[in-house]
């Protein structure tokens, strides 16, 4: 099995080593793996003067799925947007039609704390967001800056979703929820956006094939509220990619960092890109800050989802609880009375425990 490492800007390179490593020991204690690296976003910029490599792109095409980093960064911000880092990522969620992206929010017991909700209103958490990753707004055509009628300057972008690219995402969200509370809440604006309004009738009418599967809608602004006040209510959310975008950082911050949540982006054969919901975090790479954790459990999500090696998906998360029960922190999620650590130190405390 074949594995493209592309590990980006940023702390990219530094948590994504993290990651490798653990692919390592489990290659020695015996998983059929192997990998290569290859630059992308801001690094294949200065590699080719392409954010996409052609030669990045054939790896990830012949590989089983993409262990990514990050990408971005200060040095690229005044780049024509089509040499911007963030379309080499772009441009691999729409090439390999990665429609479907799972990021988990789950509140280990150990990080109760870190949350800025009270631990009697996040503990136990357990939400999924899947969030479509391959239409609407940021892909939508057409879009730009023009002059009106007016003579003035104006600025457009187009919501647009066909009813297949609704269908798959709503098929898989009640899928997922059959392996889980059997509950998904569909996400829109319906009240205001066409398209939306589009997207929970399509939803609606999907639903019927899977009867066994509570579904209720709630409008974006109110899921936003929704989850600071009661996020436990939620098993399953599902949304259009804008929002999805939106909620699903905010989500993060219930577990009480950012640092802590991986994410997987599938296409309908389940070839995928893994990678922390995390950026760039220019400020701090190089110095051995960043947590990586969430990479590590990106890795979990592709050893299960793309690799189908469960049992070394649940030793990876079984060895992230064990470090934090042993009381191991990064400055993200750090608190008086436990062991501070840097980014390579907490990879040898989660190589110790696998």
């Amino acid at each position: 099995m074949k594995i493209a490492v592309l590990a980006g800007d940023g702390i990219g390179p530094e948590i994504t080593a993290q990651a490798v490593r653990v692919l390592q020991a489990l290659a020695a204690d015996g998983l059929a793996v192997e990998m290569e690296h290859a630059p992308v976003g801001g690094a294949g910029y200065d590699a080719s003067g392409d954010p996409l490599p052609e030669a990045t792109l054939k790896l990830a095409g012949q590989a089983d799925a993409i262990l990514f980093g990050s990408v971005g960064g200060p040095k690229y911000d005044t780049l024509p947007r089509a040499k911007r880092p963030e379309q080499g990522l772009l441009r691999l969620r729409k090439h390999f039609d990665l429609f479907a992206n799972l990021r988990p929010a789950i509140v280990y017991p150990e990080l109760a704390h870190a949350s800025t909700l009270k631990p009697e209103v996040i503990s136990g958490l357990d939400l999924l967001i899947l969030r479509e990753l391959t239409s609407d707004i940021y892909f939508g055509q057409p879009r730009g800056v023009r002059t009106n009628e007016n003579g003035e300057r104006e600025g457009f972008d187009t919501m647009r979703y066909t009813e297949s690219e609704i269908r798959r995402i709503a098929q898989l969200a009640f899928e997922t929820a059959r392996k889980r509370q059997r509950r998904v809440c569909s996400v829109d604006k319906a009240n205001v956006l066409e398209t939306t309004q589009f997207w929970r009738e399509v939803v609606t009418e999907v639903h019927g094939q899977y009867r066994d599967v509570e579904l209720t809608h709630m409008y974006v602004d109110n899921a936003a509220m929704q989850l600071v006040r009661d996020p436990r209510q939620f098993d399953v959310m599902v949304t259009g990619n804008m929002f999805g975008d939106i909620l699903s950082d905010e989500a993060s911050m219930l577990t009480g960092s950012i640092g802590m949540l991986p994410s997987a982006s599938l296409n309908a054969r389940g070839f995928g890109l893994y990678e922390p919901i995390h950026g760039s975090a220019p400020d701090i790479a190089g110095r051995n800050l960043a947590n990586p954790l969430a990479t590590i459990l990106s890795t979990a999500m592709l050893l299960r989802h793309s690799l189908h090696q469960e049992a070394a998906a649940r030793r990876v998360e079984a060895a992230v609880r064990k470090v934090l029960g042993q009381g191991f922190r990064t400055a993200d999620i750090a608190e008086t009375g436990k062991r501070t650590v840097g980014t390579r130190e907490m990879g040898d405390a989660v190589l110790a425990a696998l």
